[in-house]
């Protein structure tokens, strides 16, 4: 198994398949879009299901598959049902932006997938073509609506809260947890890319306290298994429930079990952090998987005790989120 200086156990391993995405939202991207990764340069998907087997060896039983956007990569209909068919997961989800989600539904569906993460910053249609610079919402909600009636559960709901942009939106988002069996994720606004300032930020204990005084108490509900960091809590009859992940206020770092792996095939010790360790210099050049290993081992090894990002720091992670995966 994976463990770090820390005494954490890593078994859980978040997979880049692209740094493209179709939509380019103010916190991310520029209006013009990123300079692409050339296709020569992302790890072709043999190379992924190489890491990924070494990675289950390892310990790692949780795979996610994020981006950019990952529907958007061509063949990835058919990587998805090659990486859930690995012997020694336990779970593999995908995050998406949900432009994509209501036509492929189905594959992910008899590929095992079952966990599906879908980031909305709004629910009004002007103020997501306002966020993401594109007009898709429609498409967006028809597939969350779908995934819910085909029964995808969990279905989580991520908005990144912004002042000004999309703060005045979180008790519509709250309200969708009482009326819908819908995760709602209330997720900090981090300086990562071009969100390197603090002027944007509302700290998830703001946003608690707005709910409870509006919308009545909510109820902790106890951590699962496959739960990421966010802290999770249920209105009284509500069908689903509302999360809070505040990686800036409330570092949840001592807990933190996972690695990145990004599209261009470096490996991620913290999200937060401009560490990164090469594993496709080896893997093309023919190494054997005990040097893959070693590189894994490299990566847990150099996982920090915590972040070091708050709102009066002044660094900053230098990767778009969208060449991250989140």
């Amino acid at each position: 198994m994976l463990i770090d200086r820390f005494n954490r156990r890593i078994n859980y391993l978040r997979i880049s398949v692209t740094d493209r995405c179709n939509l380019r939202c103010i916190y991310c991207m520029p209006p013009e879009g990123e300079r692409k990764l050339r296709h020569k340069d992302i790890l072709r998907y043999e190379e992924l299901l190489r890491i990924a087997r070494i990675a289950i060896k390892l310990g790692i039983n949780k795979i996610r598959l994020t981006g950019g956007e990952p529907l958007v990569r061509k063949g990835v209909q058919e990587f998805i049902p090659m990486l859930t068919g690995l012997s020694g997961l336990d779970d593999v989800s995908i995050t998406t932006n949900g432009v994509f989600l209501k036509d492929n539904l189905k594959l992910l569906k008899a590929a095992g997938i079952k966990r599906i993460n879908v980031s909305l910053d709004s629910l009004k249609r002007l103020n997501f073509k306002l966020i993401t610079r594109f007009d898709y919402f429609n498409e967006v909600w028809e597939g969350i609506e779908k995934a819910r009636d085909m029964g995808f559960y969990p279905i989580k709901i991520n908005i990144v809260v912004m002042k000004g942009i999309n703060d005045n939106e979180v008790l519509d988002f709250a309200r969708l947890a009482i009326d819908q069996p819908y995760h709602i994720r209330f997720i900090e606004c981090m300086p990562i890319g071009l969100q390197t300032n603090s002027t944007a930020f509302v700290s998830n204990s703001e946003i608690k306290k707005a709910l409870v005084k509006t919308l009545g108490p909510l109820t902790p509900l106890s951590h699962g298994q496959n739960d990421g960091p966010a802290a999770r809590f249920r209105f009284d009859g509500g069908k689903g429930e509302v999360g809070f992940i505040s990686a800036i206020s409330d570092s949840f770092c001592r807990d933190c079990n996972r690695l990145r792996l990004t599209a261009d095939g470096m490996i991620l010790p913290c999200l937060l952090s401009n560490t990164e360790v090469d594993i496709k210099e080896p893997l093309r050049r023919g190494c054997l998987d005990e040097e893959l290993i070693k590189v894994f081992q490299k990566a847990v090894d150099l996982k920090p005790p915590s972040h070091p990002l708050n709102l009066e720091h002044d660094q900053m992670v230098y990767r778009k989120m969208c060449s991250i995966g989140g």
